[in-house]
This record gives C-alpha cells, structure tokens and sequence, in this order.
C-alpha cells in the first residue's frame, strides 16, 4: 500500500486500523545504553557510549554456561508453530499524541487509553487465550514516558510488564517490541546515523535488562514498520540509495541482536523477532535484507500484510486508490498465495522462520462477509505455510474488550478451525 503517516487524533473506531499502515503499494504493483551506561562525560561519543555499552554487557555473561537449559532447546521454528494465531493489543501502549503530553496528567493510562482503549485489566488480557490466540503482541511507544536521555520510565515500564505477565501467565506467548518511533528516532537514522544508533542502543539495552529473566514464551522485536527510509532510497523510482538503506536496517538488526545477546540471562537464548525492510514482503525477500548474525540460532523474521491496501486500509477513495469493499475473487486469492508463498520459498523453506505480525482490515464500508474471509483465509493460508499470523486489532475492531469474546464468533470459529484442520 502507499506509504502513508496517520499519526494523531483520529477517529478511534473508523479510522484506528489505518494507524497501522506503513507501506504497501509495491505489494500491488509487484503482486523499527541502559542507565548503567549512561554516558559518564558529556565529551564521550556515541560510538564510545554503545562500545562501552557492549562491553560491559559482554563482561556480566562471561560466566553464562554455553549449554541453555531445556526450556531454550526447542527451536525458534517449533516455537513459532507452538504459537498457533495471535492478536494484537492494539492502539494501546503505541499510542501517544501531543496533547496527552500537554492535557494528561502523566500517567502510563493517559498515554494508553487516548486512542480509545480502556484500562487495561488481566480480565482483558485472559480472554484473549480464552478466546483461542496463541500469541499477544503488545506495541509500545516507549518516547511516551521517557528523558531527554532517553531514559525510559519505570512506571510505564510496570505497565507494560504487567499485561505481559498477564498474558504469560494466561498461557500465550508475547512479543515486545519498539513501535511509532519514526519521528523521535527512526528518521534521524538516515541523517545522523551515530546519534540514533546510539539512542536505539540506550532503549533496548534497558529493556533487555527489564525483560531477561523472562522465559520462552517472551520474544523481542527490533522494530515495527519503521526500517525504511524513503530519503535514501525510492522504492517506487529506482535503485538509487537502495544499497545504503538496506545497509543501515542489516546494522540496526545486528545491534538489537548483539544487545540482546550480550544482556545474559535468559536472553542469552531469547527468541527474537527481526523486522524486514518496512515489513514489505517484497522488499524483505529482496536479497539486499540479511537476517542478523545470531550466535544462539534463534530469530524469525517479521513481515506485514495488508494487501490489497484498496480493501484492508481504504474506508473511502484517497488520491492514491479507490475504496474496494468486497474481497475473495479469484485473483484475490491469487496475489495471497502470491505472496505467502513468496516468503516461504525464501524463509520457511531455508529453515528461517516468519512471523506475520500484522495483518487486518477495517470494517467500515466493507462487506462483512468479505471481511470475514479475507480475515479467516490469510490466517489460514499463512499457518499452512508453518508461519505465525498475527491479526491486528484495536479497541472494537474484532475483540470486544467489555465482554472480553470476540465480536464475530463465526471468524472466531474460523481461526479455530485453521488449528483443528492442520
């Protein structure tokens, strides 16, 4: 779809799926330094900072033994399989807006709850396994409570850890990421390199240190949509600056991993998750995107689908396309296992595995039958081909959460029935 920023407020029930939306149009044209290593001097560079950074972390896991104990012996293939279907906690902790900076009173709720979304309760969070997901993924827009030096705060960090126990603790998997960081950190990269790398380091350095202890069933993401750069390169007008912008999102990448890696504890083994170039399949099936050099062996990649934008993201017509509200041709089914495939033959099929982690579409002007299959069918075309779909959802979009069920009980069978019938 075409790369669109819907950041702000925005109508909450209509308009909240288009939040999500990065960049998609060439998937129709073609069928994202802790506290301890804060910077003791303020003449020290950031590649001093993130060398020191790395350093140190390196002397605390000198002592972790080379073998992982069981939990970490099952392969981040046969995890992602054992992940069944998720959902996402959308709209929630990723969401921000200026006005809570200036209005709110500065808590981690006024942040997650201005998009629409309600307090967050463990009722909420359990009904999504009651409901049958396997996989909560939970955004976050850290920059909401953080310090000029990147700091992060320990009460929006509480926040975030006490959903994600409530969804362990419930029996699902999880998945953390950073997520709508593009204009405090993301865009910078292409212009001031060293600064952001160095801010990047500092945020999951921190969290790595919150989250290690954790077991299995946590994963990290390195980033959300955010790892491309129209500055350095056009996708849509050649391959000028193309080199140099999968460059800078392979180095990106590599640093998360090495962070993470060289935390120890339990994140000596975690399994990670690596976002592609802008989440594109196409763009991540570009034999320019590496996956990270990782000494434990376990990450899956992380794409996105939201293809055709013209029915999933269009609630009416744009100066980019119009508004389709039907689904399920036999050319829609074509371009699907177009692309499904595509990121098999070039991941599942060489051993890497791959999480969709998100895919969706909104519901206003659309036909709901249509909405139905095309939820249900990518869902199940994606966990044939042994990946992960994770569906995106925001606040009365498909999970309700008031009665904690979901909306349409008929996809809620249909998503059950992908597990039963595989």
């Amino acid at each position: 779809m075409k790369r669109v920023k819907l950041y702000g407020v925005l109508a909450f029930a209509a308009m909240s799926l288009l939040m999500t939306a990065c960049s998609e149009t060439s998937a129709e044209t073609e069928i994202e330094m802790s506290a301890e290593t804060q910077t003791e001097t303020q003449e020290e560079t950031p590649e001093e900072t993130l060398a020191g950074a790395q350093a140190e972390m390196q002397d605390e896991t000198e002592t972790q033994t080379e073998e992982p104990p069981e939990m970490w012996n099952k392969t981040t293939m046969e995890l992602v399989r054992d992940m069944g279907y998720g959902i996402n906690l959308g709209n929630t902790f990723e969401a921000f807006g200026s006005w809570v900076d200036e209005w709110g009173d500065g808590s981690p709720q006024a942040y997650y709850t201005c998009w629409g979304s309600p307090v967050i309760t463990q009722e909420i969070i359990q009904g999504y396994a009651d409901e049958g997901f396997g996989v909560l993924r939970v955004p976050v827009h850290w920059f909401n409570l953080m310090d000029d030096d990147y700091n992060i705060s320990d009460e929006y960090l509480e926040a975030v850890k006490e959903s994600v126990e409530w969804a362990l603790d419930a029996g699902m998997y999880v998945i953390v990421n950073i997520h709508h960081d593009e204009d405090e950190m993301f865009a910078n990269f292409a212009v001031d390199k060293e600064t952001s790398l160095a801010a990047y380091t500092k945020i999951w350095t921190q969290l790595a240190e919150a989250f290690r202890d954790y077991d299995d069933h946590l994963l990290l993401e390195s980033l959300n949509e955010e790892g491309c750069w129209d500055s350095l390169w056009n996708r849509w007008g050649g391959s000028a600056g193309k080199a140099q912008a999968y460059a800078l999102l392979n180095e990106i990448n590599q640093t998360f991993v090495d962070i993470i890696r060289s935390s120890g504890g339990n994140n000596t083994w975690r399994h990670l998750l690596i976002a592609g170039y802008a989440t594109d399949i196409s763009a991540t099936c570009d034999a320019a995107f590496e996956m990270p050099d990782d000494p434990a062996g376990h990450c899956a990649v992380s794409v996105h689908y939201y293809t055709p934008s013209t029915f999933t993201i269009l609630e009416e017509d744009a100066d980019w396309g119009k508004a389709v509200s039907t689904w399920g041709t036999d050319k829609d089914f074509k371009e699907l296992y177009y692309y499904l495939d595509m990121m098999k033959s070039n991941y599942i099929d060489k051993g890497i595995p791959v999480i969709v982690g998100e895919y969706g579409c909104v519901k206003n002007n659309k036909d709901a039958d249509s909405v139905r299959l095309y939820l249900s069918s990518v869902c199940r075309e994606a966990y044939e081909r042994q990946m992960c779909p994770i569906l995106w959802d925001t606040t009365g979009s498909h999970y309700d959460r008031s009665s904690c069920k979901m909306i349409d009980q008929e996809l809620k069978a249909n998503f059950q029935s992908v597990l039963e019938e595989s």
